[in-house]
């Protein structure tokens, strides 16, 4: 089992969450419940009502203070054998107490304490492997508790570590957690490279399943990349293609990507707002980001269509999206402004006017400033050659 246990984190956040289905918090409930009593987890217990205020969740005093000294009987436990560890001046085991003692905080839930030893047990951890795995660990628990500032900087100190030497598990496991990082601070470019990167490699089960992590590359993918890498990164990759008929939750993510690369906006725009209820709004990782998400999929869904005309009547859009035409001048009209769409309403006429630039003047120009780029070089490089050639006669 992963420790910290993320999918406890989902729980929480469905349960913070009240508009959604009352059948999905019933189970959220349920699962976190028996989560905290079978795992005797008091700090959980204990932040649940007092930070969260989660009243889903009943405080009951007597069960919190059984749960406390059941912590301290296995605490002390864990303690005798590291006091056992150092008589017997074993370093190595000295160090792995003290990982078990963090890890045992990070499972109960206490992000403190699991911090605290996790830092000293990295302290005293000679080997560069275990050293990585706890900063995974650490980053986990900053996970659970949605710490991006910590998840953020312990995923620096694994990346300088894992250049020092890090194997070939570890590299492809730090794709996953900065793939997911990247993918909660909506940063979808390097999180869809990263996710799909992990995809034939993926051993990160203490972050998410398998089908989770396809389903984010995938997401991620539908916003970041363009209809030629969505093609042959997405839609043809036999990672994506071998859960389609395992995985029901896939199928929207499948017809969004599918109907956008195949022109079909119809289907496109229904399957948006399929996968907005059933991935983004009830995903802790997703859900503060949906609103963007499913903006930037219509502004990339409009854009796509309209480079095929210099012209095209607001109705014939509208229609080839399945919207109104007062829906889309609406819509439209949010992102012309700020130039995120290259065209113009004529509304007294119902004409959309493409106003792109000119790829053949754009190429014309870029081609003129890397010119003056190589001649300003070649100049440098003359009199360079003049001075050497000075000083040689010298």
């Amino acid at each position: 089992m992963s420790v910290p246990d993320l999918s406890l984190a989902q729980d929480i956040f469905l349960l913070r969450t009240p508009t959604l289905p009352p059948a999905l918090l019933e189970e959220s409930q349920k699962r976190l419940i028996t989560a905290i009593e079978n795992g005797n987890k008091a700090p959980l217990y204990y932040y649940l009502h007092t930070s969260l205020d989660l009243t889903q969740i009943p405080w009951d005093e007597e069960k919190y203070k059984a749960m406390v000294a059941k912590n301290s009987e296995h605490l002390q436990a864990l303690e005798k054998t590291i006091a056992e560890a150092e008589e017997a001046g074993g370093e190595m085991e000295v160090a792995e107490g003290w990982v078990k003692v963090g890890e045992f905080w990070a499972g109960v839930g206490d992000k403190e304490k699991a911090t605290f030893t996790l830092r000293k047990a990295y302290d005293l951890t000679p080997g560069l492997g275990s050293k990585i795995d706890i900063l995974f660990t650490i980053i986990r628990v900053g996970m659970f508790f949605d710490d991006k500032s910590a998840v953020g900087r312990e995923l620096e100190n694994v990346k300088v570590l894992i250049d020092r030497g890090g194997d070939w598990d570890r590299r492809n496991r730090l794709k996953t957690y900065d793939g997911l990082y990247s993918l909660s601070i909506r940063k979808f470019s390097e999180a869809a490279d990263l996710l799909l990167d992990s995809l034939s490699t993926f051993t990160s089960t203490e972050l998410c399943t398998y089908e989770e992590v396809v389903q984010y590359a995938m997401l991620a993918a539908g916003v970041a990349l363009g209809r030629v890498p969505l093609k042959t990164k997405v839609i043809d990759s036999p990672e994506v293609l071998s859960l389609l008929s395992t995985t029901p939750s896939i199928e929207p993510l499948a017809t969004m990507t599918n109907s956008l690369y195949l022109c079909d906006y119809a289907s496109f725009f229904k399957a948006l707002v399929e996968v907005d209820e059933s991935h983004l709004k009830v995903n802790r990782y997703l859900a503060p980001h949906a609103k963007y998400y499913v903006k930037e999929m219509r502004r990339k869904g409009y854009s796509q269509l309209l480079e095929s005309y210099r012209a095209l009547s607001l109705k014939s859009m509208a229609e080839a999206f399945g919207v109104s035409v007062e829906f889309l001048d609406n819509d439209l009209s949010k992102f012309i402004p700020q130039k995120k769409i290259n065209c113009v309403i004529d509304r007294v006429n119902g004409i959309i006017e493409t106003n792109r630039p000119d790829n053949k003047n754009a190429q014309y120009q870029l081609f003129i400033k890397q010119g003056d780029l190589l001649l300003t070089r070649l100049q440098k490089y003359g009199t360079a050659v003049r001075m050497s050639g000075s000083e040689r006669v010298a």
